[in-house]
């Protein structure tokens, strides 16, 4: 049997060959793949590093940090850095490198350092920004219009957020008493689902976007882990491109997120959009009313001005109107003349008509009976010329059908001494058809001549 070590004492070469490569603790850059805290206070990590481009994963190890140091380690980053350890997350540990017989390599976290976390959500949010304003979408919602009178609003939300329901109590009990509808389209809004979750949302709304004349964005604060999904590029890039003017009011304490900076008009909490909206609505309304009494003072000045001028139309109009009546009273009378006169003139002229189109008649019917008597002689002429002919024409067509038909009786073509053979009282066109000894018949002009072939000639 060849030399051999048991799997224990193998584990334990390796514990000790860690022990002196890594004798004191070492600080080590990961990101926080998965993180759990049990009952009795401790902290199991796994911690992983993925390739520059791409999220391939390169490095994998498990972690720990033991229920003493975590209740330290904790409050401290997450008060530092207003963001808790959650996955996702980048950090700088220091941890010890460990091997257990029974439990493998794992790390046994002894320091966070949460400054590096601040840098690293710093960076990705400027790269994050640096990419929008390279690819121009930066100022893209902003340059959409928003109405005036914003009063159909796509929500986006839990539909369990306090933030959410002060919003909509804000809205519905406006001081104006404006009427603002609005729809809730659901969506995760915190944790690793709320990016592709508030997108999705995004694209339900896209789907009627004739009929809404914003969207608003909102949540009812939370920490900074919680608001992590409103500094990722594709929901920034989503809320820049969308062809609805974009109002966030996320509510964090925080600097401003991306999804701030692209949106059309950012808020800090959900009472403020709606503050904005009614606000938005009022000022409208107060110019309509401004409008209102502009009109109404106008209005007011031109029937003064016009009452006024009436007042010197009726003044002016008095002699004029006694003096078209005086006219109007002698109308009648003349009207009277004219219309005997005119009557008299008409029936005189339709008496001259009426005699001249009877003299008229008289003449054209003359006229046409002598046409017409003359038109009938002519054709009775021409009739019996044509008919003449045409006799004429026939009887010679008649003699000549009786020479053709004469010409072709095959009794005078046997009188110019031709003659007609028979084989069986059919005539003979073609010599093959007849045989040697045959009896044939031939006809004469007189008479018929019977004989038998007895030599055939082709």
């Amino acid at each position: 049997m060849p030399e051999h070590l048991s799997l224990f004492q193998l584990n334990q070469q390796i514990k000790g060959e860690l022990a002196n490569s890594f004798p004191e603790a070492v600080w080590v850059v990961a990101e926080i793949s998965e993180i759990r805290t049990v009952r009795s206070g401790h902290c199991y990590l796994e911690l992983i590093e993925k390739e520059e481009q791409g999220d391939t994963i390169k490095a994998k190890i498990r972690a720990t940090i033991w229920a003493f140091t975590f209740r330290m380690l904790k409050p401290y980053f997450e008060t530092t850095t207003k963001q808790e350890l959650v996955s996702g997350i980048k950090v700088l540990i220091k941890a010890s490198v460990e091997f257990q017989e029974q439990y493998g390599l794992s790390l046994n976290i002894k320091d966070i350092d949460p400054s590096f976390t601040l840098g690293d959500i710093a960076r990705k949010r400027l790269e994050v920004i640096r990419q929008l304003e390279e690819e121009g979408v930066m100022n893209m919602n902003k340059e959409v219009n928003l109405t005036a009178v914003p009063q159909k609003l796509a929500i986006i939300s839990s539909p369990t957020a306090a933030g959410y329901e002060d919003f909509v109590n804000q809205l519905e009990n406006n001081p104006g008493g404006f009427k603002i509808y609005h729809k809730l389209f659901e969506a995760i809004m915190q944790g690793n689902e709320a990016e592709q979750s508030i997108i999705d949302a995004l694209e339900r709304i896209y789907e009627y976007e004739d009929i809404f004349d914003a969207v608003i964005i909102i949540r009812g604060g939370g920490s900074s882990s919680d608001l992590m999904c409103f500094d990722t590029y594709w929901l920034a890039v989503n809320i820049a491109q969308f062809p609805l003017p974009v109002l966030t009011g996320i509510g964090h304490e925080r600097d401003e997120s991306v999804c701030d900076l692209v949106a059309h008009t950012k808020l800090k909490t959900p009472t403020a959009v709606a503050e904005y909206i009614i606000d938005r609505i009022d000022h409208f309304n107060a110019y309509l009313q401004d409008l209102q009494a502009q009109v109404i003072d106008e209005s007011q000045q031109i029937l003064k001005n016009k009452s006024h001028r009436l007042e010197l139309a009726i003044n002016t109009l008095q002699p004029l109107v006694n003096s078209i009546i005086t006219r109007k009273r002698r109308q009648p009378q003349e009207a009277a003349h004219r219309l005997n006169f005119a009557v008299k003139s008409y029936f005189d002229q339709q008496q001259s008509f009426i005699s001249h189109v009877k003299e008229s008649i008289h003449y054209l019917t003359k006229k046409q009976v002598r046409s017409g008597l003359q038109l009938c002689r002519f054709q009775q002429t021409q009739l019996k010329l044509e008919l003449g002919a045409y006799i004429k024409n026939k009887y010679q067509q008649l003699e000549l059908a009786e020479k053709t038909s004469n010409l072709s009786d095959p009794s005078n073509i046997l009188k110019r001494g031709y003659s007609i053979s028979y084989q069986n009282d059919q005539p003979i066109k073609d010599i093959k058809s007849v045989k040697v000894g045959e009896t044939l018949t031939t006809q004469l002009h007189k008479g018929y001549l019977i004989s038998r072939v007895e030599k055939i000639n082709d």
